[in-house]
């Protein structure tokens, strides 16, 4: 038992020709041959556990490997798996449908990506989960998208740069207070500090969607009309469909954590459905919660809009999550992780370049492990003595894990948010990656804003790094605690 703890590390030379080979098997499999993403990654995922076996690590090592990858995952598997009840009874009761009709009353085609991004972004805030956010607005949003004549991946790149800035900002969020309680810095310090950054991104983000919108105004109102009308005529589209929504927001409010939240807004739309439909029966709502809502109201359009949902819908989604966070959990025990990040810690010795490298680390195990928690953990405890070491107060860290953990982890794929995103909003993540500005421009002025105003903070206030050489960056098997608590 003891060896199956013993840590394994290979050479930094070896975790570069690693990273090189993995990302060029997955672009040209993914991008090239347009594979779905499982089969590329299990590819991979099965040379890097015969690499282990060459490099004489024992299957004992590599399962544990593989358990301790995948237990970070557990949890988002069964959000994902509820939110696949919640989207089936929202359509079902009608809950999607009454937003979607309110919709069409208030946007207009001109302002109707600033609308979305402004709405996500409060809504973020309020419940402080950007999976909420995107499964329960986004999805009626993408219906009112489509209907008014913008693309799919224009629409969900503005919920999801909402999404991810209610996140950010949201005392709620589950990923400020992981960031805050890792590093003993206080909530709302960081919350002030990470306004700095978020702001003039969100700000600019704002001002695209602006002009994007202007110049994809192309909707036919009058066809709006009839989708409302037939909306009405086959849904339940009334002010007690909005029960399901006011419970959410009231459980987020309250702190809640997100799988009983969802269980009861879930489970709120079923009473919906029951009292509206009296005939409804327990077997149907069965087959509802398990394959989804299917729509048959006449219009081709509207069925394509309302039906979806369901567990069955979510298992692609939650198969990918499980191979890529353990191919994650092989690259976590073989050291590569590691390896990567603690191989550039000498390099830092100013705040600009501090914040560059973190943010760099935190991007990077984005990419080669696809979980934002493990994002923020490790960079986190790797770097937190530096910060320390040149007198730099965490703020500053955490507001970088923020960044280069959660808002980067809905720009990959193979990631938790990527997947996540690309099946309940149903886009390819290539098509929508591109104009979820946020989720990148935030990350670039949290750099730039490293080397600048960071950096003039530092030097004014006349602080040198500390003398002391020593570290309080965690070994792999105290890291690994911590992801496991």
């Amino acid at each position: 038992m003891e060896e199956n703890k013993r840590e394994v590390q290979v050479t930094l030379v070896e975790s570069i020709l690693i990273m090189i080979g993995m990302f060029a098997i997955l672009g040209a499999l993914i991008i090239g041959a347009e594979m779905p993403p499982q089969i590329p990654i299990l590819l991979v995922f099965t040379l890097l556990m015969f690499y282990g076996r060459l490099r004489h690590v024992t299957w004992d090592q590599i399962f544990a490997g593989i358990i301790e990858g995948i237990k970070p995952g557990i949890i988002p598997i069964m959000i994902f798996l509820m939110i696949g009840l919640l989207v089936s009874s929202w359509l079902r009761s009608g809950t999607i449908a009454t937003i979607m009709v309110i919709g069409f009353k208030i946007l207009s085609a001109q302002f109707f990506l600033l609308t979305v991004f402004l709405i996500c972004c409060l809504i973020g805030i309020t419940v402080g989960s950007a999976f909420t956010t995107i499964s329960t607005m986004g999805i009626a949003f993408m219906g009112i998208g489509h209907i008014l004549g913008f693309s799919a991946a224009i629409t969900a790149g503005a919920i999801v740069s909402g999404a991810f800035f209610g996140n950010n900002m949201s005392p709620l969020s589950d990923t400020s207070n992981l960031t805050t309680g890792l590093t003993k810095v206080n909530l709302y310090d960081h919350l002030k500090n990470m306004a700095i950054t978020a702001i003039p991104s969100a700000l600019i983000t704002l001002g695209l969607f602006f002009i994007l919108g202007r110049t994809s105004s192309t909707a036919d109102l009058t066809q709006t009309q009839q989708i409302s009308q037939q909306l009405q005529r086959s849904f339940n589209v009334s002010i007690w469909a909005l029960l399901p929504i006011l419970v959410l927001l009231l459980l987020a409010w309250r702190q809640v954590p997100a799988i009983p939240t969802l269980l009861v807004g879930s489970l709120t739309a079923l009473v919906v459905i029951l009292v509206s439909s009296p005939g409804y029966s327990v077997s149907q709502i069965g087959t509802l919660l398990m394959n989804g809502n299917a729509a048959k109201t006449g219009s081709h359009t509207v069925d394509r809009l309302m039906s979806g949902g369901g567990i069955n819908n979510m298992l692609g989604s939650v198969s990918l999550i499980i191979v890529a966070l353990a191919l994650g959990g092989l690259l976590i025990q073989y050291g590569v992780v590691h390896t990567l990040i603690t191989s550039i810690k000498q390099y830092v010795n100013t705040p600009g370049k501090l914040i560059l490298l973190n943010m760099l680390s935190g991007i990077g195990v984005n990419f080669l492990v696809g979980e934002q928690y493990l994002s923020i953990i490790l960079p986190g405890t790797t770097f937190m003595s530096s910060y320390d070491r040149l007198g730099l107060p965490r703020k500053y860290l955490t507001r970088t894990l923020a960044s280069g953990g959660a808002d980067v982890n809905a720009l990959v794929p193979w990631g938790v948010s990527g997947v996540f995103i690309a099946g309940t909003l149903g886009v390819n993540p290539l098509a929508y990656v591109p104009l979820a500005f946020y989720a990148y421009i935030d990350p670039i002025i949290t750099i730039l804003f490293g080397f600048t105003l960071v950096t003039w903070r530092y030097r004014r206030s006349g602080k040198r790094p500390a003398t002391s050489t020593a570290t309080t960056s965690v070994g792999l098997k105290d890291r690994d605690q911590m992801v496991v608590n």
